[in-house]
């Protein structure tokens, strides 16, 4: 039943909207990362690779990860940055499509997704074209020129969602390999990478999973393909034998060649009570309850801030879990906002961002960050000298 709000620590008073960017610290975490500190580390030393599982772990929160995107055990591997697995992706998938140049994306994807492509293709031979068109062109310029369709399947700004079903059928149509980013997806809506086809799927964990800042990321490889691909970044850990270190890389089998290097013990011990949370959860029920939320949040604010303008999908099946408005003080309204302990955050030029995480939002949060956000507004409470400095982090 939703939310469960005792498996979070929220501190007090605070309405948080911006588990979109950050989720918050799942309560378990707190015992799970000091055992592994205090117990294994500190007991076990350097027996605790063997002892207590520490190599396994990303091929087995991999596994745990699994159903929260509808994929199956043995084709995750966790580990690395998002970035990293950006760049282990396209690698992988130009290498599927060796006669074609071009990776197509979208103006709606995440920079960094399109910064590691580029950097990728400047740095391989051949001729790479780097294709950005607006997000409702996307379909119509696939074509035999393609080698990999990126995209993020939920916009960052503003929600927007791609059709992941038919935008994938339509770049196998073109013999093109397909690559979702997730990061705004896992957790929040239902994905189904098996259903849908796709070659690869990349995301973070520090969102709406709540594995903390640096947590670290997640790669898909359909099974059938997982062979198929010499990883661009040949890791130690993603040799075939990394421990009979000999001189010359051979990948490991199937989802252990996107191995790197070595994995973040700790940051997984919080992965871990994170994932743990969603046992017994169903996608779908997240998902109702959000698009409820949402609804719920859009009416109020159109009602009592018309200032504010919508410029999220009014339609809740192209929306993912949160909601953007523009306000030509989006920034100094935000700064506001969570001076008065309701938190979400900003992204330029003017939108203010706000999701909706049911794991731990209810009805009640969302009536009170709209009375908090109208006083804000009518009363012209952003304008401040305070609000104004931009800070490192919007």
């Amino acid at each position: 039943m939703l939310p469960i709000k005792h498996q979070f620590h929220l501190p007090k008073d605070m309405i948080y909207l911006d588990g979109n960017s950050l989720g918050p610290l799942p309560v378990a975490a707190l015992k799970q990362t000091a055992a592994v500190i205090q117990d294994q580390w500190g007991e076990h030393l350097i027996t605790g690779w063997n002892r207590d599982g520490w190599m396994q772990q990303p091929g087995s929160l991999g596994n745990a990860l699994a159903p929260i995107i509808g994929a199956s055990n043995d084709t995750i591997m966790v580990g690395d940055t998002l970035s990293i697995k950006v760049f282990q992706a396209v690698s992988a998938a130009l290498s599927l499509r060796p006669d074609r140049r071009v990776v197509l994306s979208d103006s709606g994807n995440f920079p960094t997704d399109l910064y590691m492509a580029e950097g990728l293709m400047s740095h391989i031979n051949g001729d790479y074209e780097l294709k950005i068109v607006d997000p409702e062109e996307v379909r119509d310029a696939i074509d035999e020129s393609v080698a990999v369709v990126m995209l993020t399947h939920i916009d960052y700004r503003t929600g927007r969602m791609h059709d992941m079903q038919n935008i994938t059928a339509a770049a196998h149509q073109a013999g093109a390999v397909m690559l979702w980013d997730l990061a705004h997806s896992a957790g929040a809506v239902v994905v189904d990478v098996e259903a849908c086809g796709c070659e690869f799927a990349v995301g973070c964990t520090y969102k709406y999973l709540n594995a903390g800042p640096g947590a670290p990321a997640f790669i898909y490889a359909r099974p059938d393909i997982a062979d198929q691909v010499q990883p661009i970044l040949s890791g130690w850990l993603g040799h075939d034998a990394p421990f009979a270190f000999e001189p010359q890389y051979r990948p490991g089998q199937q989802m252990e060649r996107f191995r790197v290097g070595t994995p973040p013990v700790i940051q997984m011990a919080v992965l871990e009570s994170a994932l743990a949370v969603w046992q017994g959860i169903s996608m779908h029920d997240v998902r109702q309850r959000s698009v409820e939320l949402s609804e719920l949040f859009i009416q109020l604010v159109e009602q009592r801030c018309p200032s504010l303008e919508l410029v999220s999908p009014r339609n809740s099946a192209e929306r993912g879990s949160q909601v953007s408005f523009a306000f030509e003080n989006g920034y100094a309204a935000m700064q506001a906002l969570i001076d008065r302990k309701v938190i979400g955050d900003f992204r330029q030029p003017n939108l203010m961002r706000f999701g909706f995480t049911p794991l731990y939002t209810d009805e009640h949060d969302v009536t009170q960050a709209v009375d908090v956000l109208a006083d804000v507004i009518e009363n012209r409470l952003w304008d401040n000298p305070i609000y104004l400095t931009v800070k490192a982090v919007t």
